[in-house]
């Protein structure tokens, strides 16, 4: 609900104070963005109960707007600073290095954020981990003894 109230401050910042002539890529694709988060907002409300083929519609549904407005919102703030280039014909280079570098360091948090449990499971103990239950059974590892046990065929 946050992100709606943000982006509709924002709408409605960007309509008083901004030519609104719809002429470049960012205006438009801005626009796109705008509806997009509105209809997310919309679909949340809308959610089916759970354990149904219709949760599971829409969840995809959900998983996919979501994705596309982070993915359009990315592309629409590189081509807002191609815009701010060509309006005033000073260099954007500095906030698309600093935009890039921030946009980067979320992509590897987000990366290591995923492979934590399995880093951990890789102390001195050698552990099973189910990454979607994050639940971990400790197996022993080489320096640890162990009463080995073979399959009944084995013993025949």
């Amino acid at each position: 609900m946050v992100a709606v109230i943000i982006v509709t401050i924002g709408a409605v910042m960007s309509i008083k104070n901004f030519n609104n002539s719809f002429n470049n890529h960012h205006q438009r694709l801005g626009v796109g963005l705008y509806a997009i988060v509105w209809l997310q907002a919309l679909f949340g409300f809308l959610r089916p109960s759970r354990g149904g083929k219709a949760r599971r519609n829409w969840f995809v549904g959900h998983w996919l707007l979501g994705s596309s407005v982070a993915i359009l919102g990315i592309i629409n703030i590189y081509t807002g600073l191609n815009a701010y280039t060509q309006k005033t014909s000073k260099s954007a280079k500095l906030w698309t290095i600093l935009f890039t570098a921030q946009l980067s360091s979320f992509v590897l948090l987000y990366l290591f954020q995923d492979k934590w449990s399995y880093i951990q499971s890789q102390t001195s103990r050698t552990q099973s981990v189910d990454h979607n239950s994050n639940i971990s059974t400790a197996e022993p590892s080489q320096g640890d003894e162990i009463e080995e046990t073979k399959p009944a065929l084995e013993k025949c």
